[in-house]
């Protein structure tokens, strides 16, 4: 698609012969054997995941999954050369204050289809007028139908670029944002590159990382010891093969959809709410899999996985195995891309502290260390819930509306639409 100034509109429609391409394969898996005695501390157990692929080939209904996504109002369209996909549902309160919903990895936007209508049509849900909403939630570059990439370099400042002119584009000049995990990077990017345009930012599953200050450890309290801690013995392997090689694991999950499954649902397990013995106790099933076929039918898991490339690579850890001391990082890493002046590699160290007023939600399994994110943002809302985990639009969808009408709440009514 050229760059112009359309944004068309879109439907999923996945062909017939791509369906039965894919249960062809799913139907030719070679499967390894099960070491005897393990379990998931070595990966996504065989007896799982043949079950949950007989599932996705046999009783899981696609075409349910994409009415369901073809419900909503969907476009395309091309900011400087990279094609974005968006879901963009317009609330009946006319007044409704723009928002943007950032999704992670491993996610699409269809993370966020329980919180559409409780924050578009709140007074039909429980709400009043004022928290009323318009959405946009794209596909972040890379991801789903926001794809090809365009370029090398989309990391967090850069997709922040793109999404301030989808923004632009579809007339919203003053709205808010609300992202996780890689959403919660794009998320402040975005109000540090148009902070007058930008209401308010709202963050879960957010990482917040130590300045190498001396004694910052020795002043936390025991939450956030208890925080950084998880996020110290967390199981990064995932993280290391995006990071450093994401088109040689890709080959991998683009030709196997057992693969890709795996690949997958082990981070739903991880990071879904602590104590679930299987994702699905968290997740409904078929919302999960629907993840899974978004990545697979876009053959999106090597574009997907670029933006651990540009972030973490640009940070140019130095230890492969471990989260890197403070002391290692690059000074200023990124500090050019967020000035609007470099190439769009900008890592993630935190940006300096942007005027604009930020919410944090912390599910059980959060790692965000208060302090830490007090010092890089205005913090200006700090909730812990206590419940739910990294996926909370799809885990606990009410907790999630809740604070973010709260938070928007009390920045009051000062973003417009143009239509």
């Amino acid at each position: 698609m050229n760059d112009t100034e359309s944004v068309t509109p879109f439907r999923v429609a996945v062909p017939q012969d791509a369906l039965d391409e894919l249960n062809r394969r799913l139907a030719a898996t070679r499967w390894p054997e099960q070491l005897p005695g393990t379990g998931w501390e070595r990966g996504v157990p065989l007896g799982y995941l043949r079950e949950l692929a007989a599932h996705w080939g046999g009783a899981f209904d696609w075409r349910a999954r994409e009415a369901e996504l073809n419900a909503r109002p969907q476009f395309v369209t091309t900011v400087e050369g990279q094609p974005l996909h968006l879901i963009h549902v317009r609330s009946p309160h006319p007044e409704a204050t723009p928002l943007l919903l950032l999704h992670g990895w491993p996610g699409t936007c269809a993370d966020y289809l329980d919180v559409i209508d409780p924050l578009t049509d709140p007074t039909a849900h429980g709400g009043e007028a004022a928290e009323a909403h318009h959405l946009v939630i794209p596909s972040l570059p890379g991801f789903g139908y926001s794809t090809p990439l365009a370029a090398p370099g989309t990391g967090p400042g850069r997709m922040a670029e793109l999404l301030l002119g989808l923004m632009s584009r579809l007339g919203y000049e003053r709205f808010g944002v609300q992202g996780y995990d890689t959403g919660s990077w794009v998320a402040p990017e975005i109000a540090c590159r148009a902070p007058e345009r930008v209401v308010g930012v709202h963050l879960n599953a957010a990482i917040s990382f130590p300045a190498g200050v001396d004694g910052e450890l020795d002043g936390l309290g025991e939450a956030d010891r208890a925080r950084w801690a998880r996020m110290n013995d967390f199981n990064d392997g995932y993280l290391q093969c995006n990071s450093k090689r994401p088109a040689t694991v890709g080959y991998a999950l683009t030709d196997s959809p057992v693969g890709q499954l795996a690949w997958i649902v082990e981070k739903f397990k991880e990071l879904s709410e602590p104590g679930r013995e299987l994702p699905e106790e968290s997740i409904d099933r078929d919302r999960l899999l629907t993840t899974v076929a978004l990545f697979w039918f876009t053959g999106s898991a090597t574009s997907a996985a670029q933006v651990y490339y540009e972030s973490v690579s640009a940070a140019d850890w130095s230890e492969a195995a471990d989260w890197p001391e403070a002391a290692d990082w690059p000074d200023g890493a990124g500090a050019e891309d967020r000035a609007g002046e470099g190439d769009g590699e900008g890592g993630w160290s935190p940006p300096d502290p942007p005027a604009v007023p930020t919410a944090f939600l912390l599910s059980a399994h959060d790692v965000t260390v208060r302090p830490w994110a007090e010092r890089d943002h205005r913090v200006v809302r700090w909730t812990e819930l206590g419940a739910g985990g990294h996926f909370l639009a799809m885990e606990r969808p009410e907790l999630l509306v809740a604070d973010v009408r709260a938070f928007f709440r009390t920045l009051g009514r000062t973003a417009s639409a143009r239509r």
